[in-house]
């Protein structure tokens, strides 16, 4: 009786083993993407990971969990610190808030952070450099061609004498380019005029006042201002000044032009190295992904408003006209 019951056990468990590897076999890797706020350029970055992972070799067994911060910190907060409690292997966090929630949550665990289109990852505590991430923590740059940018301006406004730029004094990426976008135009002899904000409540006054004071704006991939883009465009038509967007997303919403971008290549490139990191590459031994590259696009329907005839250099610049 006892080899019997001995027997039965035996093959119970040999029975439990196997559904226990079946099991764990079949499961997916599980991975956490915060997204900071609903904009197009972020949305963007979205579309781009999914395509990479899609390419990638964990197509078929991978599953995300999408979370968007709607632009809060303290939702970016929260879905970080879940995706944590419940063991994700992995979470991308796109736009600089996000990263940081997510690495803070994180970075006491094994679960790895890659970040995607943080402008300024070293001033963010995301990176100590550029040339190698953190231990669980590495990712995409979008660095903004300022120099480009500014000839862009220029070139459409050889007069221009005062840029206005409205920023978020808490985005780390944002007081970085301000500081090198005034270095460029004090090279050139053009003065910004700036004004920080420290949320969305901000934003109607700042930018009408800022309009009343500028030959026009430029805007830079900060998340809070591009996220009530409509506002600022509202302020600067009722002033007869253009916005320049830093992206094309932006310009298809109404800005003026910009030097753009692609973020769903930025997206892929961050599919690419979580791709790396899911395949055991420490984080510190790849460096911070740049993307930098740069097309020009033009809203043929506001440079007309304007009465701008666009510059010989950039005729063969990507040509939208505005969402409707």
């Amino acid at each position: 009786m006892k080899k019997k019951i001995l027997s039965a056990f035996l093959v119970l468990s040999m029975a439990l083993g196997l559904c226990a590897c079946d099991s764990k076999d079949n499961d997916k890797l599980k991975i956490g993407v915060i997204q900071f706020a609903a904009h197009p350029s972020l949305d963007n970055c979205y579309e781009g990971i999914k395509q990479g992972l899609d390419e990638s070799e964990y197509k078929d067994n991978y599953e995300i969990d999408f979370q968007n911060g709607q632009n809060s910190t303290e939702n970016c907060d929260q879905y970080a610190k879940n995706m944590v409690a419940n063991g994700y292997d992995m979470i991308i966090a796109i736009a600089t808030p996000a990263a940081v929630s997510a690495y803070a949550a994180a970075k006491n665990t094994d679960i790895p952070v890659i970040f995607c289109a943080v402008s300024d990852p070293v001033a963010a505590g995301l990176a100590t450099s550029l040339d190698a991430g953190l231990d669980t923590c590495n990712g995409t740059a979008d660095i903004l061609n300022l120099a480009e940018q500014l000839e862009l301006i220029m070139a459409c406004r050889p007069d221009v004498k005062k840029i206005g730029v409205l920023y978020t004094t808490t985005e780390a990426n944002s007081v970085s380019h301000l500081k090198i976008f005034k270095e460029l135009c004090s090279a050139k002899g053009v003065e910004v005029v700036e004004s920080g904000v420290s949320g969305s409540a901000d934003i109607p006054q700042a930018a009408a006042d800022l309009a009343s004071k500028v030959d026009c704006i430029n805007n830079f991939t900060d998340n809070n201002v591009v996220n009530s883009l409509s506002i600022v465009l509202e302020k600067a038509n009722a002033a007869g000044i253009p916005v320049y967007g830093s992206e094309v997303e932006q310009v298809k919403n109404g800005c003026i032009a910009s030097m753009s971008i692609d973020y769903v290549a930025l997206g892929k490139k961050t599919a690419e190295m979580a791709a790396k990191v899911l395949g055991g590459t420490k984080c510190s031994a790849l460096p911070v992904t740049q993307v930098s590259d740069v097309t020009p696009v033009v809203n043929t329907e506001v440079l007309a408003k304007f009465g701008i005839t666009l510059p010989e250099a950039y005729k063969d610049a990507e040509k939208v006209t505005t969402n409707s």
